[in-house]
């Protein structure tokens, strides 16, 4: 029987593996093959942006629940991604957000991950980078990746950004310049209105490439590591269980809960947590799903009057204007505007961000609001808690055991509360004020002190941006050294969220595209972009 052989083997089709195997396919001289255990993305709610939240729940859905959360009432709360060519960015909201200067410093400085500086990173997000507004020096407009203003910005929206500026926050036409402070409307990942996942940027142009194959509902279930060398990847598809080999390398980009899990199954994580499941141990590596955090968010939201509420423009005319034009309410991406902001002034960057939509958004999106609303959530977005994924079972098909600590380091709490009073204060005057009705969650306008923890602590959830689970740097609990490569295992790299050593200050599907755009010149071996 012929072997089925490549030089790279990618696992996962997400934000950077869609990246990296597309890069790498440039070379008509290597051979790529990309494995996803999703299919394609070609449900009309994927081109659609205000339409993420119909995905959640679905069969598109991996539909995770983090592990009872002590310090918000022992709930579990519900953390959706995307199974499909394009991973999350074919669910999320389209922010394009790259995080702050200090963040990759510190990545450098405190981690140890020499080469992912600010200064080293910025080249890699203007070479992904296809803005139709913003230019040199910050930004790139030849890249495959679309970011766009929208074409659709609710009355409302426009309304929180200038009360917010009334209210002393600095207005950003540019939240990834030179300054990231500041409140205003975001840029989003779409084209002409339309959704512009890393399957339609990377991957569609890609995929008439011979030297690039492209494996949909491939589900991962170990990597093949003979001789402390990675040599392949063995998945399911359909029936059938296979195994692809990779003569030079195998790369992980499942994300923060798939690719650790995915080592552990191989035999590489903390010893004797894999010797309870059975798991023969290859490599005892104890940082293997450690550091595992997130950005929460907490909904705030009023009644509105003398306004629409996005929801209620979700009709079968707008449908088919946003489908066939890239055009209408429906090109909102929920989200439309925020901002960043600090909760205390001793602070060297901001650890908040807000996230503002024009309609009632709380429990993701699964609640359809039956009045007008709005709502400004403020995002944690310097987090100091501390989690960790575990597996429950030696079988790949068990979801993991996800624990993100939300709020165990006390600190987080302070500042989420004094996050949620200064938003509180941006909905009290200036031009959304006249159309503030009432609150609904709080229920009080002007709640106290006891009030507001006990909100953050019932109503926060994940703002979808796991990281940290395969940390990188030079530390004993680093899991990958600042090539990518795993420690302790030849020719096995890791790109994507789960090497972030500290998760960027905001939406972090722009930051993983740039891991993917860098561990690509990783490993071809080329000079860093410049």
């Amino acid at each position: 029987m012929t072997r089925d052989i490549h030089d790279y083997v990618v696992v996962g089709a997400g934000s950077a593996g869609a990246v990296v195997a597309a890069r790498l396919s440039e070379d008509p001289a290597v051979s790529v093959l990309l494995i996803e255990a999703g299919g394609e993305a070609d449900a009309d709610e994927i081109t659609i942006p205000a339409a993420f939240p119909a995905l959640f729940k679905t069969r598109w859905d991996w539909n995770y629940t983090t592990t009872a959360q002590k310090q918000l009432h022992a709930r579990r709360t519900y953390w959706p991604r995307m199974k499909a060519l394009g991973g999350s960015s074919s669910m999320n909201a389209n922010i394009y957000i790259r995080g702050n200067r200090a963040d990759y410093d510190g990545w450098r400085d405190a981690h140890g991950a020499e080469g992912w500086g600010y200064d080293d990173v910025l080249p890699y997000f203007v070479r992904a980078e296809r803005n139709t507004r913003l230019g040199a020096p910050y930004h790139g407009q030849d890249g495959p990746l679309h970011v766009e203003d929208r074409r659709y910005t609710h009355p409302l929206t426009h309304a929180w950004v200038e009360s917010a500026v009334d209210n002393g926050f600095k207005a950003t036409s540019d939240f990834n310049g030179a300054e990231q402070e500041g409140a205003g409307l975001y840029q989003v990942t779409c084209r002409k209105g339309r959704r512009w996942s890393v399957a339609k940027a990377y991957l569609e142009p890609a995929r008439s490439r011979p030297n690039l194959t492209v494996r949909t509902k491939a589900f991962a279930e170990r990597v093949v590591i003979e001789g402390g060398r990675a040599v392949g990847v063995a998945y399911q598809q359909g029936p059938e269980h296979k195994v692809a080999y990779a003569a030079a390398e195998v790369v992980l980009a499942g994300g923060a809960v798939n690719s650790p899990q995915l080592l552990m199954l191989s035999g590489v994580g903390p010893a004797d947590h894999l010797r309870e499941h059975g798991i023969e141990v290859l490599v005892s590596l104890p940082g293997v799903g450690q550091n595992l955090h997130d950005h929460p968010a907490v909904p705030l939201v009023w009644h509105t009057k003398d306004t629409t509420d996005l929801a209620e423009l979700n009709t079968l005319v707008n449908v088919g204007r946003a489908k066939a034009l890239g055009r209408g309410p429906l090109v909102s991406n929920v989200g439309e505007a925020g901002g960043f902001f600090s909760s205390r002034d001793d602070l060297a960057a901001p650890d908040l961000q807000a996230h503002v939509a024009p309609s009632g958004f709380w429990d993701n999106g699964l609640h359809e609001p039956t009045t007008r609303k709005i709502t400004v959530a403020p995002t944690l977005v310097s987090v100091a808690s501390r989690g960790r994924l575990r597996l429950r079972s030696a079988d790949p098909r068990w979801h993991p055991e996800i624990d993100p600590a939300y709020y165990d380091d006390p600190t987080d709490l302070d500042a989420m509360v004094a996050g949620a009073r200064r938003l509180i204060e941006t909905v009290s005057s200036g031009p959304v004020a006249k159309h503030i009705q009432g609150a609904f969650m709080p229920q009080s306008t002007t709640p106290s002190e006891e009030e507001l923890v006990e909100h953050v602590r019932r109503h926060s959830q994940t703002l979808y941006h796991p990281a940290g689970t395969c940390a990188m740097g030079t530390g004993e609990q680093s899991v990958v050294d600042p090539e990518l490569r795993v420690r302790g295992v030849d020719g096995l790299r890791v790109a994507d969220a789960s090497v972030m050593p500290v998760v960027p200050r905001g939406n972090t599907n722009a930051p993983t595209i740039m891991v993917g755009e860098k561990a690509a010149d990783l490993l071809r071996g080329r000079e860093a972009a410049r």
